[in-house]
């Protein structure tokens, strides 16, 4: 469950943000996205039930190896681009993907989470003007302000192959503002162990000009379903669940929760405002939900 206090929402203008994830989420339904059980909202709180997934994070696992495999790396990336293609369908651009926003469910599918940086309507690559998104996955036109659509998506899924194939997102650094210059300008190397057919995945990814993006074109992921890296797979059947995942969490019960960090799980479940009364900072019309 997701709390949401809406002091924070005020404080921090998120209000739009928030009410286009509840929305996005209502309106979404693919294999590969959580979804959303039930919504409604307090005095003080907005709530989202959604989807259990004990698999954790992608970053935890990232985290636990150097790198992963080409085949597992070629299993998540395919996930992510049917998800990401889907949603580009129903006219909604993500923005915002990093390894802590995709989760594995118990059999080990991914599934997108957290979409308060959504954005609807966006059927182009200029469209939208907001600057969002995590530095280390965020395409050159967002960093330059120069509008940006769902090529956006495919520079993101291209910059998340790459940390898994190699451990880092490409042009990282620890100084932020040394790591956007780069993102606008930085020659990206590539390890002598990839293959050739995922580094011209990724240079197609990356490509700074979003026309010229692989998934940046009229197709949009059809483009990357077509690329010589997903040559062996039979995208009817991952859509389906039928592909079996290179890596299947060993959970023993719905309530396992291994794969997450144990400060998360030490934390206390905390809720002062149930059945409390008094001033509704922020009241979202339409926010109640019930998925049954």
């Amino acid at each position: 469950m997701k709390k949401i206090r809406k002091q924070v929402v005020v404080n921090r203008d998120q209000a739009e943000h928030t009410r286009t994830e509840r929305m996005v989420l209502e309106a979404v339904s693919h294999p590969f996205i959580v979804a959303l059980h039930y919504a409604f909202q307090t005095p003080k709180n907005l709530y989202l039930v959604l989807e259990f997934c004990n698999g954790g994070e992608l970053f935890f696992h990232l985290s636990r190896v150097p790198r992963f495999t080409e085949e597992r790396t070629q299993f998540y990336a395919a996930e992510t681009s049917a998800a990401i293609a889907y949603l580009h369908e129903v006219e909604i651009v993500y923005r915002d993907l990093k390894p802590e926003n995709l989760l594995l469910d118990c059999e080990g599918h991914l599934k997108i989470t957290d979409f308060g940086l959504s954005k609807r309507g966006i059927i182009d690559n200029v469209s939208a003007k907001t600057v969002c998104g995590t530095p280390e996955y965020i395409a050159p036109e967002i960093v330059e302000r120069r509008g940006h659509g769902r090529a956006v998506d495919w520079y993101a899924i291209g910059a998340l192959t790459f940390e898994m194939l190699t451990g880092l997102p490409p042009f990282y650094h620890s100084d932020r503002e040394i790591m956007v210059q780069r993102i606008r300008r930085g020659e990206l190397s590539y390890p002598a162990y990839m293959s050739s057919n995922a580094k011209s995945l990724l240079q197609g990814l990356l490509r700074r000009d979003p026309e010229r993006r692989l998934g940046g074109g009229p197709t949009d992921g059809e483009e990357v379903r077509q690329h010589a890296f997903f040559e062996t797979l039979d995208w009817v059947k991952l859509v389906q669940r039928e592909v079996e995942p290179p890596f299947k969490p060993n959970v023993q019960s719905a309530n396992d929760v291994r794969y997450f960090e144990k400060e998360f799980i030490k934390q206390p479940a905390v809720n002062t405002d149930v059945g409390a009364v008094g001033r509704d900072v922020l009241h979202i019309d339409g926010f109640t939900y019930d998925g049954k």
